[in-house]
């Protein structure tokens, strides 16, 4: 049987192959994004072409244009319902013709695994400067391993419908000093979430990757410290499911059950 790998490349990007096929998650593979900087790992090395990506929603820093132009090949773009028009006018048509819209509970089958939309509690729209909006939403993974990419959200209910999984990629923090309790996690809320969804492994994601410019010595325990902190609060609140707390670039294997 096919082993699960996952390689997060920092933020909310993380390369997952399952079953013969490989996903992208929210490519940010660039060193600068708007006011943000990467502090933290090398620029992604991505080995190859993706057969998918998925795209969690519209913020520019799940959805960004530029890296998805730098994405090789010509790979599937998954995305949230409503999304696809967007896609169209700032990437061009033949972009566009790759979508595959999802509403949660809607899936679609690539090479040997289905990606099944599922709810996020978060807001779908490109910004408040935008009127391009989308609902937004993560992803269950359904190959060798069942795997959750949360994308970004909140805590909500129904979210232990999502398991059991064998993995959970965790959303456990931002990109700057402040972090709104609406529609994100932090440390222990993802640890709340990873007590719901029952997996056995879980990675925290979307920390202690990009900051602002010129705020690198501010709240640095913001940046730095999510993944370990959840880690912790993991061991107390979901102490059957097992945390691995990657580097940039790092991977994890999975082996599948017998």
């Amino acid at each position: 049987m096919s082993t699960t790998e996952v390689t997060w490349w920092g933020h909310s990007t993380v390369w997952l192959a399952d079953s013969g096929t490989t996903l992208l998650t929210d490519p940010v593979l660039t060193g600068r994004l708007a006011h943000l900087r990467r502090m933290a790992g090398p620029s992604p090395r991505l080995p190859g072409a993706p057969d998918a990506v998925l795209l969690s929603h519209l913020h520019a820093d799940h959805f960004h244009v530029g890296s998805l132009r730098a994405v090789p090949g010509k790979p599937l773009l998954i995305v949230p319902r409503g999304a696809a028009a967007f896609t169209a006018r700032v990437m061009g048509a033949e972009a566009g013709n790759r979508c595959v819209e999802l509403a949660p509970g809607e899936s679609t089958v690539v090479g040997g695994v289905r990606v099944r939309a599922v709810p996020a509690r978060h807001d779908g729209g490109r910004g408040p400067w935008s009127r391009d909006r989308a609902i937004a939403i993560g992803f269950v993974v359904e190959g060798a391993a069942r795997t959750w990419f949360a994308g970004d959200t909140g805590l909500f209910d129904g979210m232990h419908e999502l398991g059991p999984l064998d993995l959970a990629l965790v959303p456990v923090g931002g990109w700057g000093p402040t972090l709104g309790s609406h529609g994100h996690l932090d440390a222990a809320d993802g640890a709340e979430a990873l007590r719901r969804v029952k997996a056995s492994w879980a990675v925290p994601v979307h920390y202690g990757t990009l900051w602002p410019i010129g705020m690198g010595r501010v709240r640095r325990h913001m940046f730095d410290g999510p993944g370990e902190r959840f880690a912790e609060h993991a061991a107390r609140v979901a102490p059957e499911s097992r945390v691995r707390v990657l580097a940039h670039g790092e991977s994890l294997s999975l082996e599948p059950a017998t």
